[in-house]
């Protein structure tokens, strides 16, 4: 039984969010001498202005344990995304982050390889 609908929500949400930034952005960044991503302001992460829009659906079901929420939602978000990325290019990324350098390297690789 859901206690706190709200409360589910927003942790359903926050978990997509941070998943999509993982997946999408975020990647630290090094140079011979060590770590150059040292703050947010040089840290790739997902800005509020590319926030996608989240409908989340609750499901009762009053007979299965209780589980955590914002959990259950980072894990399938990466391969939702992917799956997309494939689904409108053709093309399968492997590696995180999915940018579009990441993106334009596999068109060019699947091109050279046809």
């Amino acid at each position: 039984q859901v206690v706190d609908p709200d409360s589910l929500a927003a942790q359903m949400e926050g978990g997509v969010l941070q998943a999509a930034s993982w997946t999408l952005y975020e990647a630290v960044e090094f140079e011979r001498d060590g770590v150059i991503s040292r703050d947010w302001d040089s840290y790739p992460i997902l800005r509020f202005g590319n926030i996608p829009a989240i409908e989340t659906i609750v499901i009762e079901r009053p007979g299965d344990p209780y589980l955590g929420a914002g959990e259950a939602s980072s894990g399938p978000a990466a391969g939702a995304i992917a799956n997309a990325l494939y689904r409108a290019t053709g093309l399968r990324l492997r590696r995180l982050p999915f940018t579009p350098d990441a993106l334009r390297r596999a068109a060019l690789a699947s091109e050279s390889a046809n």
